[in-house]
């Protein structure tokens, strides 16, 4: 499942190729991939046609873009946005029309003309677990920007509108996050992977984020120290700001930015799926210790024993 890092970088990649064009045609090439659109594939395609693509935003794991109807102008701000789930396999991808069709195409969306830039934007879905639907757009209960955008507005899809904000969200509180975190009784981790305290961090990242702390999955919460907290927050912003710069974290061909080409972040992981290898920063300091894997939450957590050692009163 795509984390944060990687639906960033598809925000960031659709930002430069669809701000500000009309969506002239839609294509329902397979119904299911609009299914979370109650309405139907036709009233999903009649909705977007003629609508232009204002921004692109995120908050956590959501992607939408809101949408201004060009036969209604002069409206203040936007009421509807096209959100995108990207779920285990969702690609979005630019392509011109020349470009041969994908094995997994589920929708096309036909743009403006503009300088140097492709014609469509396709969504592909191998496994159908993500999907595109038209969602409302609601006030932000705080006033601030509903996500990390180009033009932020203080709105936010109304399908995102549960989760908090994520750690590399500006307006991000850690003393709301580190206020509510304590009040918890839970382990470190399963606090990090609930959207509703922060969002964006995922299985994945966690585990490098709490490597990177010396922090145990199993931690309880209500003992955190304010100092620790404030290491996993810094830590987990670090690891995904790295997987940023990297272009994401791809195990297979399924995870491609908007260009289809795949992140290589999976290369500087030091916990992560590292089951019985070298903890690096023990083989740094002189000290030969092998990471270990521990059932977690129908997943895994990965951590190295020694620079994480599990608490005595540890929760899971």
């Amino acid at each position: 499942m795509p984390e944060l890092p990687e639906v960033e970088v598809v925000r960031r990649g659709l930002v430069s190729w669809v701000r500000g064009r009309t969506i002239t045609a839609v294509e329902v090439v397979d119904p299911r991939s609009v299914r979370r659109h109650a309405l139907g594939p036709e009233d999903f395609a009649g909705n977007l046609e003629g609508a232009r693509v204002l921004d692109v935003v995120r908050r956590g794991k959501f992607l939408w873009m809101p949408l201004a109807d060009t036969a209604t102008p002069g409206a203040s701000l936007p009421a509807v946005a096209l959100m995108a789930h990207l779920g285990m396999s969702g690609q979005l991808l630019m392509q011109d029309s020349s470009a041969a069709d994908e094995k997994h195409l589920k929708v096309r969306l036909r743009l403006s003309a503009a300088d140097g830039m492709p014609e469509q934007l396709r969504f592909v879905d191998q496994r159908i677990f993500g999907g595109l639907f038209l969602t409302s757009l609601v006030p932000t209960p705080d006033g601030a920007p509903g996500g990390l955008a180009e033009t932020p507005l203080p709105l936010i899809a109304e399908e995102a509108a549960h989760i908090a904000r994520d750690p590399l969200d500006p307006y991000f509180s850690f003393d709301a996050f580190y206020r509510r975190l304590r009040a918890r009784k839970t382990g470190l981790k399963r606090a990090l992977l609930d959207q509703g305290l922060v969002s964006g961090i995922g299985n994945i990242y966690a585990d490098e984020a709490l490597w990177k702390a010396k922090l145990h999955f199993a931690r309880p919460t209500d003992t955190l120290r304010r100092a620790d907290a404030e290491r996993v927050l810094d830590a987990a912003r670090d690891v995904m700001t790295d997987a940023l710069a990297a272009g994401g974290t791809s195990f297979d061909s399924l995870y491609v930015n908007v260009n289809g080409a795949s992140g290589y972040f999976d290369r500087s992981l030091n916990a992560y799926g590292r089951e019985g290898k070298e903890c690096k920063r023990c083989a740094e300091a002189g000290r030969v210790t092998l990471l270990r894997r521990d059932q977690f939450m129908n997943r895994s957590s990965y951590t190295c024993p020694v620079c994480q050692p599990r608490p005595r009163n540890g929760r899971w």
